[in-house]
C-alpha cells in the first residue's frame, strides 16, 4: 500500500524558494503566474495498512517542521486520512 505525504510551507510563512521559481518562470516568458509555493512530496510504501496515529506522528515529528509547514496524508487512491 502506498501513502503519499505532501508537505507545504504554511501560508503565513515566507517561501523564498517559491518566489525564486515564480520569478524564473516569469523571466522565461510565461505570463499570468501569480504565485508559487514549493513543498515536498513523499511516497511511502507499506506491506500492510499503516497505523493512522503512528503515521500522523511520524509526519508531524519527522517529515515536517510543524512550526513552518503543514502536511497532508493521502492513501494511494487519493483518500485523505
Amino acid at each position: 500500500m502506498k501513502v503519499h505525504v505532501i508537505v507545504m510551507p504554511k501560508r503565513s510563512v515566507l517561501d523564498p524558494q517559491g518566489v525564486a521559481v515564480r520569478n524564473a518562470v516569469r523571466e522565461a516568458g510565461v505570463s499570468g503566474l501569480q504565485g508559487v509555493r514549493v513543498g515536498k512530496f513523499l511516497e511511502l510504501e507499506f506491506e500492510t495498512e499503516p497505523d493512522a496515529a503512528g503515521l500522523d506522528e511520524v509526519c508531524r515529528d519527522l517529515l515536517s517542521n510543524p512550526v513552518i509547514e503543514d502536511y497532508v496524508i493521502e492513501r494511494s487512491a487519493g483518500r485523505q486520512i
